[in-house]
């Protein structure tokens, strides 16, 4: 059963041919028996998961249906979830259990699926490796030795090792669709606003996203499906109208209009990769689409915009943790100004650390007009090509990642190395569009994933393009050796 998509479960539980009970506990015994490997959960809820299940099963008995009734998941460990540990990877929140349950947790609740556990992180989402975990680092099942990506990288190998068949996620930077990439999966991060944001614990506010992560793009299409919506209760939530994204899954790619940036086929990139986008592109040309260059051209200044943005944006946001009200607090303070030094250098790790120095500095009397503010202006300019761009074209296509994924420890001495992995992800979400990594290929035996941009709210049109390649293609459905 642990081969099954998502898709493939809805349909074996409609007809009968398991319960979502016995899904389940198979699902739970796979995971006591494999994640040693890659420690890709730090909760496991068997006993939460159970329940679940049988009043799944008991829905399902008295006439109910869904797609995801009695379907299992993971959680990545930033949500909210009512009576469960909610750590973000860190020793800052190890002990927090969450009093209610984020509106992501909740909705997928209310549509039925069943919560195995919650999914290992970089702490507080800050890290493109998964490595800077409070937990240990997460392997990647393709090759232990290597990261799966981050920093929902949990959440990914967990679906690349068929532990469970999709899982949630956030997208800050890249954190859904470069894990994707790195594992062989298919990684949706929506337009900015399309899910809610409330009960995830923010990173930076204006660019965190939560997304769906799962083998093909059929099933990213009914992940989202539950997740998508307005929330009164998220300000950034945005009140448009959820489409039926399963129902644009076949539709034809005949006249698709597909740019290139000339930009993402630089220096930077690893020829190996290039080849590999070149053959999708001329896959997604077989199935009618035409191909024409476009450019970004402040594509350059955006690694710098955002690493000023987001830590700005975390240093406030990660101010509240300071050993008062909830989380850590150090042992013995000599007094208040001592609790609040200790609890928060013992608390963070050293990235956690780092992008909170930068973004104080970042927003400091001094250099709030030469950092903070020209970043933004930057945000601006990046977004406005991407308008240009989407006059002439309908999606945009190019590399997820510059280069397959790293060995785990390669780039911890060089945080900006690892910074720089983020080049083809960042843009996306400082113009707050929606991106979609899907699996093309492989480097040395390790996944490689090509990236789909569109206009706001165009998910249909990602999961559409996404869906009629892997009809045409095979590599989505490869599986890592042992798993």
């Amino acid at each position: 059963m642990h081969q099954m998509t998502l898709a493939e479960i809805a349909r074996g539980l409609a007809d009968k041919k398991f319960s979502s009970e016995e899904l389940t506990r198979s699902l739970l015994a796979r995971i006591a028996q494999l994640d040693p490997q890659l420690n890709s959960f730090i909760t496991v809820t068997p006993e939460l998961a159970i329940a679940q299940a049988q009043a799944a099963d008991a829905r399902r008995a008295a006439g109910e249906t869904g797609a995801l009734l009695g379907a299992p998941l993971a959680h990545k460990d930033l949500f909210c979830t009512q009576g469960v540990r909610t750590s973000c990877a860190s020793r800052m929140l190890d002990n927090f259990t969450a009093p209610y349950d984020a509106t992501v947790v909740s909705r997928l609740a209310e549509a039925g699926a069943v919560s195995l556990g919650k999914t290992n992180m970089d702490e507080f989402a800050m890290g493109s490796g998964n490595e800077s975990s409070f937990y240990g680092a997460v392997k990647n099942p393709w090759n232990l030795a290597h990261v799966p990506g981050g920093s929902s990288g949990g959440s990914a190998a967990a679906v690349a090792a068929r532990l469970l068949p999709v899982a949630t996620g956030t997208d800050t930077g890249g954190s859904i669709r470069q894990p994707a990439a790195f594992t062989n999966l298919t990684g949706l991060k929506p337009t900015y606003g399309r899910v809610s944001r409330w009960g995830m614990i923010a990173y930076a506010s204006s660019l965190d996203q939560a997304g769906a992560f799962a083998r093909t793009a059929e099933d990213c299409a009914l992940l989202l499906q539950g997740m998508a919506g307005f929330d009164p209760q998220d300000s950034t939530s945005i009140d448009e109208p959820v489409p039926d994204y399963s129902a644009s899954l076949n539709g034809s790619l005949q006249g698709l209009r597909i740019g290139l940036p000339k930009e993402y086929f630089g220096a930077g990139l690893d020829p190996r990769i290039g080849d590999l986008i070149q053959q999708a592109v001329k896959e997604l040309e077989k199935l009618g689409a035409t191909v024409k260059e476009v450019s970004l051209p402040n594509m350059q200044h955006a690694i710098p915009a955002y690493y000023v943005i987001a830590p700005a944006e975390a240093s406030s946001n990660l101010s509240r943790f300071d050993g008062v009200r909830f989380g850590y607090r150090c042992e013995n303070p000599a007094d208040l100004t001592d609790l609040y030094k200790r609890s928060r250098g013992e608390g963070f790790g050293s990235e956690v650390q780092r992008r909170i120095m930068v973004g104080a500095y970042a927003l400091s009397a001094g250099y709030y007009d030469a950092y903070y503010l020209q970043a933004q202006k930057i945000r601006r300019l990046i977004k406005n090509d991407f308008m240009a761009a989407f006059h002439d074209v309908d999606v945009i296509l190019g590399p997820t990642t510059p280069n397959p994924a790293w060995k785990i420890g390669a780039k911890n001495a060089d945080p900006v190395a690892e910074y720089l992995e983020d080049v083809y992800t960042i843009t996306a979400n400082l113009a707050g569009l929606p991106g979609l990594s899907m699996p093309a290929g492989f480097v040395d035996g390790l996944p490689v994933g090509v990236q789909l941009l569109a206009p706001y709210f165009q998910e249909g049109r990602l999961l559409n393009v996404a869906h009629q390649y892997q009809q045409a293609t095979d590599w989505h459905t490869r599986s890592p050796e042992g798993f």
